[in-house]
């Protein structure tokens, strides 16, 4: 069995790793490091996974590592551990946003195959969706592992290019939060049109709920199932007809470009020089 090791143990890589137990990886292989000696504690009780606040000790005894440190810290953490990187050469899964392959494989040494990797906050509940896209040392063996570490908490869809990875970023990446968003306001609507807050709540979650389903499970697109409940001069054309005349598609698709444009200049400023 693949021996996987997470360096930082935060939301991401907990929720990865609960994701993999659940789907009946052994915990006993699985490693987790950070200086955080609680943290490790809480995950060893909780889980019963390996823990260490050593890195290196992680990375040998592994056959996959993920990279699961804040951006700004990646370079500080990865290069002290370039030699047992070198050494074992295992798969390296990064899950930094704005951290491209060449930055990644500079602060390693080279040569290692590693998969870069854009998922989104709902991997938490295991319904995330992640982009990923490999270097060219990443075989074919080590891309089907990669898929089965990020579908125990969502789905994976592997891009073309690098670059189609700020794309992601925009559309999966930042997603969840311009739901929350559109939530935010459907709630506050339905304040000022006499409901209570607890119930606009509550038939707004479980409208937005639902709505997803039925576009996961369907066989129709989005844009069907929106005409199929849009009855000609009825309630829903009003609304739909007053988002899209007040520019509700070029809003989304400004908002999503500035995202994007944003994970390319966080490449650039956090990247290697």
């Amino acid at each position: 069995m693949t021996t996987i090791a997470f360096i930082g143990a935060g939301n991401m890589s907990g929720a990865i790793i609960g994701g993999l137990i659940e789907n009946g990886v052994d915990p006993k292989k699985i490693w987790a490091s950070t200086p955080n000696q609680t943290s490790m504690d809480r995950l060893s009780n909780a889980l019963g996974i390996q823990t260490t606040t050593n890195s290196e000790e992680a990375v040998a005894a592994a056959d996959v590592v993920i990279m699961g440190v804040k951006p700004q810290v990646m370079e500080s953490v990865l290069r002290p551990l370039q030699k047992i990187l070198q050494d074992k050469k295992p798969l390296v899964i990064s899950v930094a946003a704005g951290l491209n392959l060449h930055s990644l494989s500079t602060w390693m040494g080279g040569n290692l195959p590693i998969v870069r990797c854009m998922p989104n906050t709902p991997s938490l509940v295991q319904q995330g969706a992640s982009g990923l896209f490999p270097n060219e040392n990443v075989s074919d063996a080590q891309k089907t592992i990669s898929e089965e570490i990020l579908n125990a908490v969502g789905i994976s869809v592997w891009v073309k290019n690098e670059t189609e990875l700020n794309a992601v970023t925009a559309v999966s990446g930042s997603g969840p939060a311009y739901y929350f968003l559109f939530m935010e306001a459907m709630i506050e609507a339905g304040e000022k049109l006499g409901l209570s807050r607890e119930t606009a709540t509550t038939l707004t979650l479980k409208t937005a709920l639902g709505a997803a389903t039925m576009a996961s499970q369907s066989d129709d697109s989005p844009a069907q199932l929106r005409r199929k409940v849009t009855s000609p001069n009825g309630t829903t054309e009003k609304a739909v007809n007053s988002l899209i005349d007040q520019g509700l598609v070029a809003v989304v698709e400004k908002a999503m470009q500035a995202a994007s444009d944003r994970s390319v200049t966080l490449s650039d400023e956090l990247g290697a020089k």
